[in-house]
């Protein structure tokens, strides 16, 4: 999950059916078919080989000798679980309670890691290897023997088997939702750990289960889980929590004794002695924090800004750099939500209405200074967007549902109206007061009311002044043909409570999926029991048996074809029902940095955390006075 920008949509990044279901869906115990059990394994793959051998030395993407040192002022663009950008409350990031900061994260090691050039891929960090049962419903890993807490204990399977016990009971609903499946987790002795699964689990659902911290049982058997607390958990990873002002600034420390830090998958990675995060609630004042060199590096979201806000001192002597990196070739979400938990949302054509409301051309000019691209999917920028008709693959995942979805499905995909520009396309206006007419909103006066004589009202939440002014045209245009739509803008903590207990009725989203999404982050997006799951991202409130069925090929594929081919008929169902109604997307990270860092040139095409990757030039430093 991603920043909630000023011009692009993004929070909370990050970063996974009924006959017809199972003729859809492959049998369960076919996860990793291509993948040999009862074999020691240094990796796990969705599909295919594993780029990296046994012995390899480091990831391809990292530079190996990368020196270590000095301090990044960072400025997050995502994060991930319960975490803020605008203040925190808490540092406990693994349960739904409280705001914490980003980056926790890095405090914490996990099973296996990822591999940022591979789509699928992960490696074994605390695990130094995997075996496969034989049914395939079973994984035996053999843990790093010198594996250590930070205060020097060790870190046994007997950790990793709690941690995930306690996730599942009452872990943040990003993390037990994966682990609904697991039937048990045991370690028969400090360096064995068995994780035993029911079989109804996706073919990627371990990919989840391995990437998730591992904490200690000793501290949490001593203390609360789920408490809203600032006390550090005791935690093992390359970075430990250092100076704290509860809501204003966190630092993490390298540690520089960590005790995988000669692993293949850490090295060249983790560079920076310390990151700091400054917390800014008004966006301008952080904005100023990096002009002044406060902050070193920063993502910019607001079109207004990069166009021409760049114009200071330090960026025309060269002390700052501004240039684009290429985007992830990861699926893109940038959407808003109608909450069809409410009943004014659930009729398809109110949501149509609504949609015809929004004018890009008129925003993408007037706003967004002639960048980003219209979405038309929440699968932009990836192989998973539907194309032209259904293939004959997607038909036979599709028809069983015919009498349930939109006619719309099986033609060519739906595509968001083009207005003309003006900012009120008489056009699109007069089709979106028709289509709530035909839904039974009449106008009376200067607005649309039902048989009751209730106004169509339309609250659209948003926590920053920037997305305000995004939607103050869309709110108009909706006025013009009768809802009775306004903006409520809260503070972030009121944002994240509205958003977890779906208590809204409009709301923006941006969200990464990976580039192989596993049945975990769809269920978490569209599945219907996550329509009634606080914490989770189902904001329309989705029931659908079909997209359930969708949800579960696309779990069960054994090749990238058959995800492609189940995230396509899944798309024509999303795009039909306009449960979602696609906003925008930018195809580069606009960024800015003091120049006083090194990084490889060649950006890795799943990944971009610059926090891990990149490192402090000091001839750069020296020379603008940041040595």
């Amino acid at each position: 999950m991603g920043r909630q920008p000023t011009m692009a949509l993004s929070r909370r990044d990050v970063l996974a059916l009924g006959a017809a279901a199972t003729a859809a869906a492959l049998l369960p115990g076919r996860a990793f078919a291509a993948t040999p059990t009862g074999v020691k394994l240094h990796g796990l793959s969705a599909f295919g080989d594993l780029k990296y051998k046994p012995d390899f030395t480091h990831f391809g993407y990292v530079n190996p000798d990368a020196p270590k040192g000095g301090q990044m002022n960072f400025a997050p663009p995502n994060a991930t679980l319960n975490q803020s950008f605008l203040t925190f409350n808490t540092l406990n990031s693994l349960v739904l309670k409280g705001d914490s900061p980003p980056r926790t994260e890095l405090c914490f090691d996990s099973l296996m890691t990822s591999a940022l050039d591979e789509p699928d891929a992960v490696y074994g960090l605390l695990a130094e290897t995997v075996t496969l049962s034989p049914d395939r419903n079973g994984f035996r890993f053999n843990l790093r023997p010198q594996a250590r807490f930070h205060d020097g204990s060790p870190l046994t399977a007997a950790d990793v088997a709690f941690a995930l016990k306690l996730y599942k009971e009452a872990g943040h609903p990003n993390l037990s939702q994966p682990l609904r499946f697991m039937t048990d987790a045991i370690a028969p002795d400090p360096v064995t750990l068995d994780l035993t699964f029911n079989g109804e689990q996706s073919a990627q659902n371990i990919l989840s289960v391995v990437a998730m911290p591992i904490v200690s049982k000793a501290f949490y058997t001593a203390n609360q889980f789920d408490a809203s607390t600032m006390t550090p958990p005791l935690s093992s990873g390359p970075y430990r929590l250092g100076r704290v002002v509860a809501g204003q600034s966190v630092e993490y420390d390298r540690v520089a004794d960590y005790w995988g830090r000669d692993l293949a998958v850490n090295r060249g990675l983790n560079n920076f002695d310390r990151i700091r995060i400054d917390f800014y609630l008004d966006r301008q004042a952080a904005f100023e924090a990096f002009k002044k060199g406060d902050t070193h590096f920063r993502e910019e979201f607001t079109s207004r800004v990069w166009a021409t806000g760049y114009d200071f001192p330090a960026l025309k002597d060269g002390r700052v750099v501004k240039r684009e990196f290429p985007g992830e070739k990861t699926p893109d979400m940038q959407s808003v939500a109608l909450n069809q938990r409410r009943p004014q949302f659930r009729d398809v054509r109110v949501r149509l209405a609504i949609a015809n409301c929004f004018d890009f051309e008129w925003t993408r000019r007037a706003l967004f200074f002639g960048s980003y691209e219209r979405s038309q999917s929440n699968f932009e920028r990836s192989d998973y967007k539907a194309e032209g008709l259904p293939s004959p693959e997607e038909l036979a995942l599709l028809e069983p549902f015919r009498a349930e979805l939109p006619p719309e499905t099986f033609g060519e995909p739906v595509m968001q109206p083009v207005s003309d520009g003006s900012g009120r396309d008489r056009k699109l206006l007069g089709k979106a007061s028709t289509l709530l007419a035909e839904a039974g909103w009449k106008r009376t006066g200067d607005f649309v009311v039902n048989e009751k004589g209730e106004r169509l009202r339309v609250e659209m939440l948003a926590e920053d002044d920037g997305i305000v002014r995004l939607l103050t045209k869309w709110s108009e245009n909706m006025k013009a043909i009768g809802i009775d739509a306004s903006i409520r803008q809260v503070d972030s903590t009121q944002y994240e409570q509205r958003q977890s207990d779906f208590d809204f009725d409009f709301n923006l989203l941006h969200w990464s999926i990976g580039a192989t999404p596993t049945a975990d982050g769809l269920e978490m997006l569209y599945d219907s029991r996550m329509a009634k799951t606080p914490g989770q991202r189902n904001y329309p409130g989705t029931e659908s048996k079909a997209i359930d069925a969708l949800i579960v090929a696309a779990g069960k594929a054994k090749t990238r074809t058959e995800l492609v081919t189940a995230l396509r008929a899944l798309d024509r169902v999303l795009r039909a029902r306009l449960d979602w109604i696609p906003t925008y997307y930018l195809a580069n990270h606009r960024v800015a940095y003091w120049d006083m860092f090194g990084f490889p040139e060649q950006k890795p095409d799943f990944g971009f955390p610059v926090e891990t990757l990149w490192w402090v030039d000091k001839g750069k430093a020296a020379k603008i006075g940041k040595g």
